[in-house]
Parts: structure tokens; C-alpha cells; sequence
């Protein structure tokens, strides 16, 4: 793994965004893959913000909840509109539909999607507990997009995006650890002490289910971009941005 080490999490997400310019810039990027949650809002920002002609490139998302439709404004849909498509031009955006009435065969559509736009480039946050996507502790390494049940610590984790507990959805639709693996390139943000203990087991752990993040190590091109606060129980840091 190539580890960079940022003071701010604002140098790491400019540093992020400038892989991926230089990356769809030179045709390198046909299939960008996307992440949720609160860790790449800052790369979205400095995305929207570039002017970018992304006419060109399709992008695919991780993942999506079960049971929101996509103008629940919890929805990663939602999320995606808000923070990134309505500014950008991408060709095509694509997510896992999580209202489906077949969710195994929505699983097995989305792989279909992920053979015809193979990734070029994914970007991955890491869950306080080792997941990436909702590739949850004790995954197999194999799976391809499937069903999950979310853990209690992955559901309070987001609790902060809902006005109630038991609005927040226990299931979601995941590409699976293999399906992510399949990206070319890898380029993983970690922001905050939070995920330092996590970041520590992906880059120095044994390669085990128990941590999914861990099988990164596996991977040909990953890129970690994190703070200084995420990379905090690294004794040898990677290279380190001043």
C-alpha cells in the first residue's frame, strides 16, 4: 500500500481529488467508483467546485439501504444528487436500487453493471470497525454485491444522519469485497482518531475476514490517504505531507 499522511483532512481530500483529476484528465478513468458517507464530502467538494468535464466517465457506487426511494433524502441517491451529479456531468451514474422487489436479482443486475463498466478507479472510507462498503466484519472475501445486515456499531455510526434511531434502515445492498477488489485502482480516505485503530489493522494487521479492510494488502494499487489523526498508531506513516 501507498500511505500519504496529511496534516488536515482537507490537504488529504486535495491530494485525493488531484489523483482523480490526473486520473480522468489523461482518459485513465472511463468507470469511477463512489463512496458515501462522511468522509469523502470534502473530496466531493473540491470535485464540484474544479469545472471538470466528466462527460466521459460513468460512475458506480458502492452501495445503497434497503427500502428508501431515491427522493428519501437519507438515500445515498439522495446523498450523490445533493453532493456531486447535480453539479457534475458524468455520462452515466449508477447505484444499487435498495427498493427492488427481487434483492438478490438486484444484486446479481448491479454485477452485471460492474462487468460492463469495470472500475478504474474506487474510492473507499473505512468503517470504525474494518468495513469498506457494508462489507461488514466476518464478510467473505469472495462476495460479489449482496444483502446486508448492518452491525449495531455500523448502524450508530450513522445514527447522525437520521432524526431517530429506529428510522435508521438495518439492511443494505453492498458490492461485495470481491467486486471491489476488481477496481484497478484503489484510493482509500481515513479522517479522524475514530478510524485510527482500523487504519492500523488494514495496513499492519494479518490479511482476516475480521478486519475486510485488511484485504487491501492484497491489492496491486491502493493508495491510503489519511490525517494525521487516522494515521496516529502507524509507527512508519508512509510518506508524510508537511
Amino acid at each position: 500500500m501507498d500511505v500519504h499522511v496529511f496534516k488536515t483532512s482537507d490537504e488529504a481530500a486535495k491530494y485525493a481529488y488531484e489523483l482523480i483529476e490526473k486520473g480522468i484528465r489523461e482518459g485513465q478513468i472511463r468507470t469511477l467508483g463512489l463512496a458515501t458517507g462522511g468522509t469523502p464530502l470534502k473530496l466531493y467538494a473540491c470535485m464540484r467546485h474544479a469545472g471538470l468535464d466528466v462527460s466521459n466517465v460513468t460512475t458506480v457506487n458502492l452501495d445503497e439501504y434497503v427500502g428508501l426511494k431515491d427522493t428519501d433524502e437519507h438515500s445515498y441517491r439522495y446523498y450523490m444528487e445533493k453532493e456531486l451529479f447535480s453539479h457534475m456531468n458524468f455520462k452515466q451514474s449508477y447505484l444499487p436500487d435498495g427498493t427492488a422487489e427481487d434483492l438478490e436479482e438486484e444484486c446479481a443486475r448491479y454485477e452485471r453493471i460492474l462487468k460492463t463498466h469495470p472500475v478504474d478507479l474506487q474510492v473507499l472510507g473505512i468503517g470504525k470497525n474494518g468495513h469498506i462498503g457494508f462489507n461488514e466484519p466476518g464478510t467473505s472475501f469472495d462476495s460479489r454485491t449482496h444483502i446486508v445486515e448492518l452491525t449495531e456499531s455500523t448502524r450508530e455510526a450513522n445514527r447522525r444522519f437520521f432524526e431517530r434511531e429506529e428510522d435508521v434502515p438495518d439492511r443494505a445492498l453492498s458490492m461485495g469485497i470481491a467486486s471491489i477488489m476488481d477496481a484497478k485502482k484503489i484510493v482509500l480516505l481515513a479522517f479522524g482518531k475514530s478510524k485510527a485503530e482500523a487504519v492500523r489493522s488494514m495496513i499492519k494487521g494479518p490479511v482476516d475476514e475480521a478486519c475486510p479492510a485488511s484485504v487491501l494488502q492484497m491489492h496491486p494499487d491502493v493508495v491510503v490517504v489519511a490525517d494525521a489523526d487516522a494515521a496516529s498508531l502507524l509507527e512508519d506513516a508512509g510518506k508524510c505531507h508537511d
